[in-house]
């Protein structure tokens, strides 16, 4: 009996779909494993530029502060990604917010401000923007203490009337009340002054005849757009155009 030499395998045969199991799993697990990687580098990407936006973040309170702002304010650029907006040197827009913000005799409950077009120079200590709009709020109190109201004199929203204030008198001699006007008077300055006051005397009224509140620490080119009375107390508006911030 004879037998034929053993002959090699076709090549088709070799990549056939019976070879072992162990061998067509590794195969198989690269394109997974790329896949991985892409994803953990996205979310590497992701969380730099989420810690990268906090720190330029507090550094722009912090020159904020420096500049003479009494506290450090709350600033939030939005806009993803952030690295863009750093490498070209322009955000599209920041919040900025405060609270409770005392500058000589005035209190200055909340205070919020958004930035449009804002440019930081190349050593990011100054910028130019494109517009500012934001609003500022002054209790009754505040507004009390500003103007050195006399004690025993309430000052609270006059209903119907957003520019009028009513002031409730509560002395020994008198009990009364009484209307006061809030208008706009310069960019950085409001008046307060008594419209109607009925039979109450001005020695009673003191300083509420007419006294002006000044907004401490406007930057060049912020003013004063707008004043409404609310129930909370005193609403200002601010706005700018082309402006420059500088530290």
């Amino acid at each position: 009996m004879s037998y034929e030499p053993t002959r090699p395998l076709p090549s088709d045969w070799q990549s056939s779909p019976y070879q072992p199991a162990a061998r067509r799993r590794r195969r198989k697990r690269w394109p997974w494993i790329t896949g991985i990687t892409v994803v953990v580098i996205l979310v590497l990407l992701v969380v730099a530029d989420r810690v990268a936006n906090a720190v330029a973040e507090n550094q722009m309170a912090s020159q904020i502060q420096q500049a003479g702002f009494p506290s450090k304010p709350d600033v939030a650029i939005e806009g993803f990604p952030f690295f863009t907006q750093l490498l070209s040197h322009d955000f599209r827009t920041v919040n900025i917010s405060a609270s409770d913000v005392t500058e000589g005799p005035l209190e200055i409950a909340s205070m919020k401000a958004t930035l449009h077009g804002m440019r930081p120079n190349g050593s990011f200590s100054g910028a130019t923007i494109d517009s500012i709009n934001g609003s500022a709020l002054i209790t009754f109190t505040a507004l009390a203490n500003a103007g050195g109201i006399p004690q025993g004199i309430t000052l609270g929203p006059d209903a119907g009337n957003p520019d009028e204030i009513k002031a409730n008198i509560d002395l020994a001699v008198i009990s009364d009340t009484v209307v006061a006007k809030v208008t706009k008077v310069s960019a950085t300055k409001l008046n307060v002054a008594v419209v109607s006051a009925g039979g109450v005397p001005s020695s009673i009224l003191g300083s509420l005849a007419n006294f002006d509140v000044s907004i401490p620490k406007l930057p060049a080119g912020v003013s004063i757009q707008s004043v409404s009375v609310t129930q909370q107390g005193v609403l200002i508006t601010i706005t700018a155009h082309d402006t420059t911030l500088s530290e």
